[in-house]
Parts: C-alpha cells; structure tokens; sequence
C-alpha cells in the first residue's frame, strides 16, 4: 500500500467533519437504520434462515415449506411462477408453459391461503 495513501481500517465520526452523528449515522437499533435494524444486530438475533422456494401448485409448495420450516429454516421467502408475477391466472393463453415453472402458481386467495395454511 503507498504510504501516500494509507487504507483506513476504523473511521470515527472524527474522520467526517460534516457527519451528523445521530441524524446521519445513529446507533444500530434506531433511526435512520444506517447501522442494522436491531440494537445488538446479529449478535442477539441470528440471522433468518430463508431459502426461496415454489413450485407447483399451492399445495407443493406448501409440503415444501413444511419440510423446510421442519428441517431448520426460519422464515419463508416465496417464488412465484411468471403468470402469477405477470398478473394472469393459470388459465390465460399468455401461461401456456409456464404454469408452476418456476415458482408456485397462485390464482386466488383459496390459493395463498392453501399456500400458507
């Protein structure tokens, strides 16, 4: 590293004259957010184990987030399939082929409600 320009390992709030402490910066937990949500971050609370996952019908997915939820995984994180994302039902012309794949197919609240039931 050129000693004309040394690589800072830790800056302060010293080494931004401008920095508003509290409005810019703040302690992790409180507002703006800068510096994580949690006041103890991941050191008190783990981070969530989400694997993003759909396929099929509601209900596959459902067995699937089952599986998973039992298996460790601490949070759900949803794929949708292209006419779902794209707003057509699975019965539309524009879905042919693409129905559940890749991602859960979801036409109504019947399904979400299956999908996470």
């Amino acid at each position: 590293m050129p000693k004309n320009n040394p690589k800072k390992i830790l800056c302060t709030p010293k080494n931004v004259r401008s920095l508003r402490y509290a409005k810019d910066l703040g302690n992790p937990g409180h507002f703006p957010f800068t510096r994580g949500i949690y006041p103890t971050m991941y050191t008190g609370k783990p981070w969530t184990m989400r694997e993003f996952s759909g396929f099929g019908l509601a209900h596959d997915t459902n067995k699937r987030f089952h599986f998973l939820l039992g298996h460790g995984q601490t949070g759900l994180s949803v794929a949708f399939d292209l006419p779902t994302l794209m707003g057509y039902d699975s019965d539309h012309p524009k879905s042919v082929g693409e129905v559940g794949r890749g991602g859960v197919a979801i036409d109504s609240l019947e399904d979400m409600e299956e999908l996470f039931h």
